[in-house]
């Protein structure tokens, strides 16, 4: 089986000449003259970005799911190999409903029709390891089944062997090669992969997003139903709406296309900086727009995640970039890490400015976000700043945002849309807001640490120093009374401060 998928590859790399890849590295580059005779009759004339899109969805779904992580490490790629890599999409010709009833019925050990009480066999949407048909449940709840290819994770298996190898070779033989960092993309993509081969996880990930968004007015995310749910079938809630990309059928709805598109960016940053965690997978097949004007989400599988330090750093970062303030992004790359501590400020600072100053005061449509993450990324590198491996899942949803945004209002202003939820979202981290905030996370630590306080307080504020013949030592413990002396006060504002938030919960509860 292997031997057969190796040989289709290797046929499909020299139809579409990718062996130039290979080829640059001066050690077989005299193998080009010989390959080109050999193979006259191909068309090696078209730009090698659109002879890698063309190869890689010759190759099937999981190469062309590939593609698409490929195209958002624009850190790792050449700017036109990223660009036409973008244009892969997700819809890929889908399996026979005989196979998904089968994979049903073996499923839920029954027929199908004692599990649905109705199964639409057409299937509605295809992806590259998964499709979704629609069906209604025994109690009239209408519903999108998403089933797994048969077999996928056998292919998988194989098809990332040999993506495995294949980066060897890339390393060794392409001139740019060992920058690019092969092995690892195909290894996060593996991850990936692994990731939304599971359907359950898929529906956690639905139901975390759901349970943050539970009062929005902004986005809907279906409900999971749980009982129907397995690693090879996911069932949740039927949604009805509008693609997002169907701009005219919005407009005819009655849908104030500037105010959604400035919605999207208020959902955006709420992910990242209030929740963090966000869906990564934002190009249009995964978006709709409900009747009220709501946002649908859809497709789970690919989830981003930010610790509280990334969500400060990023946060700081990005208002600094609001406000112009280049020296201060400069430091905060070097505070968090991202920088080597050796990096000279004034250095970075002009680096960085002279790729985002002319972006500002421009609508949507007038920058390409793309190229300026292009022209950060050279910069990193120039630095010897290594991408966080965090951040690269924003990145790729921050173009996503981008896209939605242009093609809904070109003239959203971005920048002037995101600073003032940044601002107050920075202004409830940090001062009173954000210290009873932090209260509010560890009043179950209190409720065990401060019972204990005025036991352990007495017995240092008793401790005896009559007896000490060191004049220093009676000294250092005066001082610690004196410290000891501030710490019940500060306990006793905890007390306070602890006492206040039971009090409020019970009067919220009873009222």
């Amino acid at each position: 089986m292997r031997i057969f998928r190796l040989a289709k590859i290797i046929f499909v790399v020299l139809r579409f000449g990718l062996d130039e890849f290979l080829l640059a590295h001066e050690r077989v580059r005299w193998m080009r003259v010989p390959l080109n005779i050999l193979l006259f009759l191909r068309n090696n004339k078209r730009p090698r970005a659109l002879r890698l899109r063309l190869a890689l969805e010759n190759l099937g779904p999981i190469f062309v799911k590939f593609g698409q992580v490929l195209s958002t490490r624009r850190d790792l790629m050449p700017a036109d190999i990223a660009d036409e890599l973008a244009k892969l999409q997700d819809q890929v010709p889908p399996f026979p409903s005989a196979q998904a009833v089968a994979v049903l019925e073996a499923t839920y050990g029954k027929p199908l029709n004692a599990v649905f009480k109705s199964f639409e066999e057409a299937p509605v949407a295809s992806a590259s390891v998964a499709q979704v048909h629609y069906a209604v449940l025994p109690d009239g709840r209408h519903a999108a089944v998403k089933i797994l290819r048969p077999g996928i994770s056998r292919v998988i298996a194989h098809d990332v062997a040999l993506l495995k190898v294949a980066a060897e070779l890339v390393e060794k033989l392409w001139a740019d090669g060992r920058r690019l960092k092969p092995r690892e993309v195909v290894s996060e993509f593996e991850k990936h992969l692994g990731d939304e081969l599971d359907l359950t996880r898929e529906a956690s990930n639905a139901s975390l997003l759901k349970r943050n968004f539970a009062d929005s007015k902004l986005l809907l995310v279906p409900e999971m139903y749980w009982d129907f749910c397995t690693p090879e079938v996911m069932v949740m809630e039927r949604m009805y709406g509008i693609p997002v990309s169907q701009i005219g059928a919005l407009r005819a709805a009655g849908i104030d296309i500037p105010k959604l598109a400035a919605n999207g960016v208020e959902v955006f940053y709420t992910q990242v900086f209030r929740d963090g965690y966000f869906h990564a997978d934002m190009h249009p097949g995964n978006v709709q727009v409900a009747a009220n004007g709501q946002y649908i989400a859809l497709d789970f599988g690919i989830m981003g995640t930010l610790t509280d330090t990334d969500k400060r750093y990023l946060a700081q970062n990005f208002i600094a970039f609001f406000r112009r303030d280049y020296k201060r992004v400069a430091e905060v790359h070097i505070e968090s890490g991202w920088a080597p501590a050796e990096t000279r400020v004034d250095e970075l600072e002009s680096a960085i400015r002279a790729v985002c100053e002319p972006i500002f005061n421009k609508p949507l449509r007038e920058v390409s976000f793309g190229r300026v993450l292009l022209r950060l990324f050279q910069t990193s590198r120039r630095f010897g700043i290594e991408v966080q491996p965090q951040l690269v899942l924003l990145q790729k949803t921050l173009l996503n945002v981008e896209g939605l945004g242009l093609q809904m209002d070109p003239e959203l202003d971005l920048w002037k849309t995101a600073k003032p939820w940044l601002e107050l979202w920075m202004a409830e981290q940090v001062g009173w807001r954000g210290f009873i905030k932090s209260l509010k996370i560890e009043a179950p630590n209190y409720a065990t640490l401060l019972p204990q306080l005025p036991r352990l307080l007495h017995h240092y504020l008793t401790n005896d120093t009559g007896n000490s013949s060191d004049e220093t030592l009676r000294r250092i413990l005066k001082q610690q009374k004196r410290f000891n002396t501030l710490l019940t006060l500060v306990s006793i504002l905890l007390l306070a401060l602890f006492a206040w938030e039971i009090f409020s919960f019970k009067f919220a509860v009873h009222s």
